[in-house]
């Protein structure tokens, strides 16, 4: 988050004081009501309405009151600092005097959420499909056919994942309908999967603020488990095909499943535009789907929230030298061994459920229809969790949360010979754990939230998701054969993660708290002319700024 410097109508002199320990407590911390007078600040909108969603009540009816928010822009010596490039792809739409009301907002957000990200979601179930389709084929002999080990399976795990690192890289050099195309056509061979998974969190930090992101973030992430379900059903269906045209059901399985990947990519890559103001092709229809009006209330209320949003435009290459200053950003290395970590009790049962449930007697069409309870539970808690983040304003307990979710299940694996458990008893508890509310969507945002920039965001968007593949490479590596069938050595290791993860949240907004109080002493021991010139001459970039606040 950017402060907003306030500025008073008498000039203070330059030189820098030094306040006392009780001046810093009476200060209030910045305050973009701050920087207008009364009558200007009649011509915008109340800061303090955050709904995150168009259908959430308010306290009245304000679909008439002025929702155009206090910025940057309103300060005459500040606009011209914090102006868009002019390249950048919605410049044209770019007003600091527009105004529009709550209603206009909340139907231009209305039309987003059903144009925009539904249609997103609907290109992650798709990619969803392709990867959900093996944890099914399991249950189907299918490493017995290709006359593999489990610690074959891991191998294979880790291999595809590693296949998707290349190309996280290549976000802002493509459109988001063509990398959504790529990763269909890939997906044959089971690797650069996900590439337009990082290339979405950004497009959709396009079209959303700060905290309507994270939400979005968790029904796009939740549309991958019900993708899952979907792939329990349709696996139910396809795997009776088994035998027919001499092929084992699992190979239909592929066949089908990617040739409706395939074309629901195609169908992405005509319908998704570039930007918010790019709607306009042949099958979008002439006029777009966003008259002017609509247009500059996305592109003002946007980048009012977030001027560096306007630092880059959308199909700008990145440079060698950006790649490395973000890399070199240790601000988000918090998050980044986050996303490393915190997925990994989770992810290593969700490879193996349906052999382990195949290892408890469940034939393979009572496994297929088993695994999909979890999905849909797992949908539920997720949206929760990220909900819960936004409206209590703590995305580092949320994370907590999630971590505290799987500890009395995963302490029950440890405590008893969980191979000999009833078999219903182990399905629960291993149910339970893919239910846990995962806070992947949460920490998606956290990390563009925290970037303050269109170039880190878009490498930090890569590395975070790079850490979470590794999370599921490393996940493969934790149950052996020569630990089964109890896996002892295995389930001891996500305990002592899951116990470790909950530390690391919690050292993570320590770090971050810590940040913020450093930066508001020096941010406060300056003048609001001092603020000004350090505004318009600070080589400080991103969230290396002064006048930037981590999210926690």
């Amino acid at each position: 988050m950017s402060l907003v410097i306030a500025r008073s109508a008498k000039k203070e002199p330059l030189e820098p004081i030094s306040p006392t320990d009780s001046d810093l407590e009476k200060k209030a911390p910045i305050s973009v009501t701050q920087i207008l007078s009364s009558t200007e600040k009649s011509d915008l909108g109340d800061v303090s309405d955050k709904r995150r969603f168009w259908f959430q009540r308010s306290k009245g009816d304000n679909s008439k009151i002025i929702a155009t928010q206090p910025s940057v822009f309103d300060d005459p010596e500040l606009a011209e600092e914090y102006r868009p490039r002019p390249d950048w792809e919605n410049i044209h739409r770019f007003d600091p005097s527009a105004r529009w009301s709550w209603g206009e907002e909340n139907k231009v957000v209305r039309k987003i959420d059903l144009r925009i990200t539904l249609l997103a979601c609907v290109m992650l179930m798709a990619l969803e499909l392709d990867k959900s389709n093996i944890q099914q084929a399991n249950a189907d002999n299918f490493l017995t056919d290709l006359h593999l080990t489990r610690d074959g399976h891991g191998k294979m795990a880790r291999r595809r994942q590693m296949g998707s690192f290349p190309d996280d890289i290549m976000v802002n050099r493509r459109s988001v309908p063509v990398l959504a195309l790529w990763q269909d056509i890939l997906s044959v061979y089971k690797g650069s999967s996900g590439v337009a998974i990082r290339g979405m969190i950004l497009y959709l930090s396009y079209y959303y603020k700060h905290h309507e992101l994270s939400i979005r973030l968790g029904f796009w992430y939740t549309a991958s488990s019900f993708a899952d379900i979907l792939a329990g059903f349709f696996a139910f269906g396809i795997l009776h095909l088994q035998g027919v045209g001499g092929r084992a059901g699992w190979r239909w399985l592929f066949l089908i499943e990617g040739l409706l990947t395939l074309t629901l990519g195609l169908l992405a890559f005509i319908l998704m535009p570039p930007s918010p103001t790019q709607t306009a092709n042949w099958a979008r229809g002439k006029k777009g789907w966003f008259t002017e009006r609509e247009e500059i209330i996305m592109v003002n209320r946007i980048i009012r929230e977030d001027p560096s949003k306007g630092t880059m435009h959308n199909r700008q290459p990145l440079s060698l030298k950006l790649i490395w200053q973000s890399f070199k950003d240790y601000d988000l290395w918090p998050l980044y061994i986050i996303g490393l970590l915190f997925l990994i009790p989770s992810a290593t049962i969700s490879q193996y459920f349906t052999l382990l449930l195949k290892d408890f007697g469940f034939s393979t069409f009572n496994t297929i229809l088993l695994s999909i309870p979890c999905n849909a539970m797992g949908a539920v808690t997720r949206i929760a969790l990220v909900y819960g983040a936004e409206a209590f304003e703590s995305l580092a307990y949320m994370g907590i949360l999630a971590q505290l979710w799987m500890l009395p299940m995963l302490l029950y694996m440890n405590a008893v010979n969980f191979s000999q458990t009833n078999k219903w008893v182990a399905w629960t508890v291993l149910t339970l754990i893919l239910s846990f509310p995962s806070p992947h969507a949460l920490h998606a945002g956290w990390n563009s939230r925290n970037s303050n920039s269109v170039g880190t965001r878009t490498i930090a968007a890569a590395l975070y998701n790079i850490s979470a593949q590794a999370s599921q490479i490393i996940g493969s590596n934790i149950y052996h054969d020569s630990d089964a069938p109890r896996y002892v050595i295995g389930n001891r290791t996500l305990l002592i993660l899951a116990c470790t993860n909950i530390v690391l949240y919690a050292l993570t907004k320590l770090y971050y708290v810590m940040q913020n109080r450093r930066r508001d002493m020096k941010w406060q021991a300056m003048t609001d002319d001092q603020r000004v010139d350090y505004v318009a001459t600070t080589q400080d970039q991103g969230n290396r700024r002064l006048d930037f606040r981590f999210a926690h």
